[in-house]
């Protein structure tokens, strides 16, 4: 009977027995289990919606309540703490955003709290030190030679920052990045659990990591404390479906649920809830097997692109290479490069997307590719037939490889993730940066062109989105790297959230 509760899916069976009934609702949601949306003279999309409407339930006898769980949603929650080896397990319905916010406000519980985090996260990490009040000490990321993209902060960093802070609240770090790239997480771990605090990561797209022999180990193995997942971007969920997991008594697990509570909504989605129930069920009844077909769809997405030397694949610099900041590569993720330079990240997503294939993002040099499990063999094909048509009809004759060589970091480009110019080897540590509220005044802002904002204070946020990682957060001094950044963007037309001028031209800053 154990291990059959193990393989169901108790919430979203829940779900499909309130569906069964037929009861008539009289609470809400307005639309009364979709009746609203039916009649003859509706169409088939609200149709279509209508039926999702029939589990979109709110706190009635037999449903339970996400934030006082006793019922399907507790026995859903543990079943997940127990698939992804936690202790506790929290459903989110507003994202990883709320996980992140949530674990910021549980450990930074006093304004002027100092954490530790690495520069290069996600805007929630920011947000999340706006809303506690709390002063960040940055922590540069590594950067790989080979790639120019960025992993975690080294070894050395995190050390020096939990000495000169010995009083800092914990280590934020983003594992696996964007790109799918990482580092091993558990010398992090024990070096923070050796000065007693703990160690928080954002795993948004690494929730299904450890799941298979193929995979990355997960940051809970590794050691984390309390780790953030979105299952709806590498598993099954729905958008909006993550998990929290915590272990080990360094998080105050009661302040936690406080403020996860105070984060998401008193009206939580059920249908999102249940999507991460039976997105763990899937995982718990098919095992390895699970993945076996995206697995197989990314190597033969591989084996295709050596053939085609045009494309370059990131990937680590393996054994030989000697130490390296970046030593794990997800499978699921492929990221890929015009070798030749003819076409720039944003280009390449353009005329895929033209040939019906839509990347997971792009910038000025790469082009992310998210596989799961339901990736097959034919969609794999697809996409390596689209990148020979743009092969043929946009340089003919030119298939022979400019070669993928190294992008060289050079010292400048470390600026934007806050390292100071002197030869100090602890310059990767930032001082502490507060954060805050209080809004500027309209009278303490101007407007100045992107040329002309070198050694201004930013007085916004400029978010390139995806991947939703800052540029520049508001006081931060715009270097010559972030210049050259920012008009990068400018013309390339890229998303970015965050500024008064979306297309860049200007900037606002603090007035001197």
């Amino acid at each position: 009977m154990a291990e059959e509760r193990k393989l169901g899916a108790p919430l979203y069976e829940a779900l499909m027995r309130y569906r069964e009934k037929r009861d008539v609702s009289f609470h809400v949601p307005g639309h009364k289990n979709g009746q609203a949306l039916r009649g003859d003279d509706r169409t088939s999309a609200l149709e279509e919606l209508a039926r999702v409407m029939e589990i979109d339930v709110t706190e009635i006898t037999g449903t339970d309540d996400l934030h006082h769980p006793e019922g399907v949603i507790r026995e859903a929650q543990c079943l997940a703490a127990a698939q992804f080896g936690a202790e506790e397990t929290f459903f989110l319905v507003g994202g990883s955003t709320a996980g992140n916010l949530g674990l910021i406000l549980s450990v930074c519980t006093a304004p002027g709290d100092v954490l530790l985090v690495q520069r290069n996260v996600h805007k929630s990490v920011i947000h999340g030190l706006m809303l506690a009040g709390a002063h960040a000490v940055f922590l540069a990321p590594q950067l790989d030679a080979g790639s120019g993209l960025a992993t975690i902060p080294s070894e050395a960093a995190v050390r020096e920052a939990l000495r000169r802070y010995p009083g800092a609240k914990g280590l934020l770090l983003t594992h696996p990045s964007y790109y799918g790239m990482g580092a091993p997480l558990r010398p992090l771990a024990e070096l923070c659990h050796a000065h007693g605090v703990p160690l928080l990561v954002d795993e948004a797209h690494g929730a299904h990591f450890g799941q298979h022999p193929a995979l990355p180990e997960s940051a809970l193995a590794a050691g984390a404390d309390g780790v953030v997942q979105s299952t709806h971007k590498m598993l099954t969920a729905l958008t909006m479906g993550a998990m929290l997991h915590v272990q080990g008594g360094l998080l105050d697990r009661a302040l936690l649920r406080q403020r996860l509570a105070m984060l998401q909504s008193s009206s939580p989605s059920y249908p999102i809830m249940a999507s991460l129930d039976l997105s763990r069920s899937l995982l718990g009844s098919g095992g390895p097997a699970f993945f076996e077909g995206g697995l197989a769809a990314a190597a033969h997405l591989r084996r295709g692109l050596a053939d085609l030397p045009r494309f370059g694949v990131v990937a680590p610099p393996g054994a030989s290479g000697g130490a390296s900041a970046y030593t794990i590569q997800d499978p699921l993720k492929l990221v890929i490069i015009d070798a030749t330079a003819a076409l720039t990240g944003y280009e390449l997503q353009e005329r895929l997307e033209a040939e019906g294939c839509v990347p997971e993002m792009s910038d000025d040099r790469y082009v992310v590719l998210a596989l799961g499990p339901g990736t097959t063999q034919a969609d794999a094909e697809r996409l390596l037939q689209a990148l020979e048509r743009i092969t043929e009809t946009d340089l003919p004759g030119s298939t022979a490889s400019a070669g993928f060589g190294p992008h060289t970091v050079e010292s400048g480009e470390l600026s934007t993730w806050n390292i100071t110019d002197d030869e100090d080897r602890w310059s990767e540590v930032s001082e502490p940066v507060p954060f805050g509220l209080a809004p500027l005044l309209p009278a303490e802002i101007e407007v100045v062109t992107i040329e002309e904002s070198l050694g201004r204070q930013a007085a916004e946020m400029i978010i390139p989105y995806p991947p939703g990682i800052p540029l520049l957060y508001p006081g931060e001094t715009i270097t010559e790297t972030v210049k050259e950044r920012l008009r990068m963007l400018r013309d390339s037309g890229a998303k970015c959230q965050g500024p008064a001028d979306p297309r860049l031209q200007t900037i606002q800053v603090k007035k001197r």
